[in-house]
């Protein structure tokens, strides 16, 4: 069969996403035929099912008994050669990739651990983007040292255009001289470590040979998955911006300190108490309930819940934290 004529398989991934502990957590598969893990995958059937998003579901659900609250669908990841090998006649693999939200259940977790999927924390994955402590030391002395030499060794008949597009990428992706850092563009980062070969995964596609580091920069993933979860990072820190999606991770009740948490989990910044209560204030997002829940040597905190008038009152009512 020709490569013109190579079936097409259309795969449906997850990254499907939770916050517990004020952590980040992605849902993985392991694989007893791999070391690296992926997330939930599974081939689309349209014979059975009118919808991918239908589909995705009803395959995650028995495979995990997990209920997704908001989904929506990020890309279709579909380059040629992904997942193949040199001789490799099988049908091209076509991604579409998801993003879903849903609420950690700690007594599933055992038996999800059986089933050989588990929850880790997204910045085991994309340990740069996590700057809740300070810009991460990895930066500096690891990624803009390796990147910078990559930058300056394009060649070419157009080198010195490649080394300056490479530079200007560096800048806008890294916020690097009189760049601010954008939290949102957590693809372009890892699209640049991927093409400088300094991720496993640019090794697994045969790009280089070894990435030159003396360590790996962060947890490789099975296929493509790391770019499809840095795509749902970049996609999930936008939307908190103008959507009350933060909501879907929260438990019904929670106190404005865990919602600030949970901001900071995702958006991997650190916030201020007293500018983030304020912004919550004027969003109009949450109302008291009345309740509250025991503090750790202080005072009770006020427990609040989402406030789902606004969604009738405001066309993007979201929490505009960040450096945008």
């Amino acid at each position: 069969m020709t490569a013109a004529s190579s079936p097409i398989e259309i795969s449906l991934d997850a990254a499907i996403v939770a916050v517990s502990g004020g952590n980040p957590q992605i849902l993985v598969v392991s694989d007893p035929a791999s070391e690296l893990e992926s997330l939930p995958f599974g081939p689309f059937d349209p014979g059975r099912y009118r919808t991918m998003e239908m589909s995705l579901r009803v395959a995650v659900e028995a495979r995990t008994a997990l209920h997704m609250g908001y989904i929506e669908q990020l890309y279709t990841f579909g380059d040629r050669g992904r997942h193949k090998m040199p001789g490799d006649m099988g049908p091209h693999l076509v991604s579409v990739g998801y993003l879903a939200l849903t609420r950690m259940d700690p007594e599933r977790t055992a038996t999800l651990s059986a089933a050989g999927v588990h929850w880790r924390d997204w910045y085991n994955y994309l340990p740069w983007e996590d700057w809740r402590q300070g810009r991460p030391v990895l930066l500096d002395q690891v990624i803009l040292p390796a990147l910078r030499q990559w930058a300056e060794e394009a060649g070419g008949d157009a080198a010195g255009a490649a080394r300056l597009s490479r530079r200007s990428r560096l800048k806008l992706a890294f916020g690097l001289d009189d760049f601010p850092f954008d939290e949102e563009r957590v693809l372009e980062r890892y699209e640049l470590l991927y093409e400088a070969g300094l991720i496993e995964e640019a090794v697994a596609d045969g790009r280089v040979w070894h990435t030159g580091l003396a360590a790996r920069l962060g947890v490789p993933m099975r296929f493509d998955h790391r770019r499809i979860m840095a795509t749902a990072i970049a996609r999930l820190r936008g939307k908190l911006k103008y959507r009350p999606v933060v909501f879907e991770l929260m438990p019904p009740e929670f106190t404005l300190t865990e919602l600030q948490a949970t901001v900071e989990a995702i958006s991997g910044r650190h916030l201020h108490k007293q500018n983030f209560r304020r912004l919550v204030e004027g969003a109009e997002l949450v109302e008291p309930t009345g309740g509250t829940m025991a503090a750790t040597g202080g005072r009770p905190a006020a427990l609040f819940r989402f406030r789902h008038q606004i969604l009738e009152e405001r066309p993007a009512p979201g929490l505009k934290v960040g450096g945008r």
